[in-house]
């Protein structure tokens, strides 16, 4: 239980609305201290929970001085939530964004991104803040962040990554600042005065032909659980967080399909057909709650499945996604069209199966180079 706390925010009141935010505090049983946020507006009670910063049991005076530390921000928050409900309720926009640190806020944005892209988010917040620091300005406000400043943030993930990094980084960036400007903390979205725009494009991502995984399958692997995961995802298009998760309830083996729920909005549930290559990796049915493969964590995974395909002296830089498209690839190459594709890896439209067609252009191209004599 929630027993003390540290601030409150005065209520404000106007129309007959009461908007309060407090920050408290509660102890548990190995001496560290969890913080949340109670908010309250019109009527309406709501909770944050400030997970990330967990106080430490101060026994030592370096930790009583991260746990100050932590406080600050934790206060920050405080304010920055407290601005954003003034802004909504008063159109005090200015004095809202006045108020609220960025980086601040950013960090709190990114604490409560659920979408399935949150590691990208935080990411580029932390690119975000390092920029800030190199730039002597972690405390701006709204107000202070200007078209100029974004700019150079853009330099910062030129320098700083090659391919398509820069543009996906930045993406997400302008998605939290347009967020920021839709909550009301600045009176002008800075990303419309932007010009410049982050460098390159997306690079080409490695597949696995069908003879590669040939050779791959005939290639020891030091763990066989993954071994039979990596090429059943190669033959079913299933993602790496599919397959870690899939249990045998999911499985149909009389009829040969496996059901599974689409990449869109609404998540309705599919059924696709397994073919004789995937059954068999599967191995001996188990109960239906029992995982079908057992899997390490996705680093662990990655680093095993390199190492395989690096003994198999396959010279390709390969990761789980990258299973997933050599599946699409090779069903653009057999001639599956772009519809089916998208049915057979259950994704949200058609537009993203599209670069499997691309891929497989790309590759008939290059081969087809081959044949070029001087004449």
């Amino acid at each position: 239980m929630y027993f003390s706390y540290l601030s409150n925010e005065n209520p404000l009141k106007g129309n007959q609305n009461i908007m309060s935010v407090t920050l408290r505090k509660r102890k548990n049983a190995d001496g560290s201290t969890s913080l949340r946020l109670d908010i309250y507006n019109n009527g309406q009670r709501s909770y944050e929970l400030l997970s990330h910063l967990k106080l430490e049991k101060p026994s030592t005076p370096l930790a009583r001085e991260n746990n100050k530390d932590l406080l600050r921000q934790a206060e920050a928050i405080r304010v920055a939530r407290a601005a954003e409900l003034e802004a909504g309720g008063y159109n005090l926009v200015s004095d809202a964004g006045k108020r609220t640190v960025v980086i601040t806020w950013l960090k709190s944005y990114s604490e409560n991104y659920k979408k399935k892209d949150a590691r990208n988010v935080s990411g580029v917040i932390n690119r975000f803040e390092e920029y800030l620091k190199a730039e002597r300005k972690m405390q701006i406000t709204f107000p202070q962040l200007t078209p100029a400043l974004i700019e150079g943030f853009i330099d910062y993930l030129n320098d700083l990554h090659k391919g398509e990094g820069p543009s996906s980084y930045y993406a997400r960036f302008k998605r939290a600042i347009k967020t920021a400007y839709k909550k009301r903390l600045l009176k002008e979205n800075p990303l419309d005065f932007v010009e410049k725009k982050p460098k390159g494009k997306a690079a080409e991502k490695e597949i696995l032909t069908l003879e590669e995984l040939k050779v791959l399958s005939g290639t020891p692997c030091q763990n066989d659980q993954l071994r039979r995961a990596a090429l059943y995802s190669s033959v079913t298009g299933l993602a790496w967080i599919d397959v870690k998760n899939l249990r045998w309830r999911n499985i149909d083996l009389k009829n040969k399909n496996i059901r599974r729920y689409a990449r869109t909005k609404t998540k309705e549930a599919i059924t696709v057909a397994l073919n004789d290559t995937a059954i068999k990796l599967m191995g001996e049915p188990g109960n239906p709650d029992d995982l079908v493969f057992v899997l390490p964590t996705a680093n662990g995974a990655n680093k095993t499945l390199q190492a395989w395909v690096d003994r198999a002296k396959i010279e390709k830089k390969i990761t789980w996604h990258n299973l997933r498209h050599s599946a699409g690839t090779n069903l653009a190459l057999s001639g599956t069209d772009v519809l089916g594709i998208s049915k057979v890896l259950a994704q949200a439209s058609v537009k993203h199966a599209q670069r499997y067609i691309h891929a497989a252009e790309q590759m008939k191209r290059r081969e087809t180079d081959k044949l070029n004599i001087e004449l």
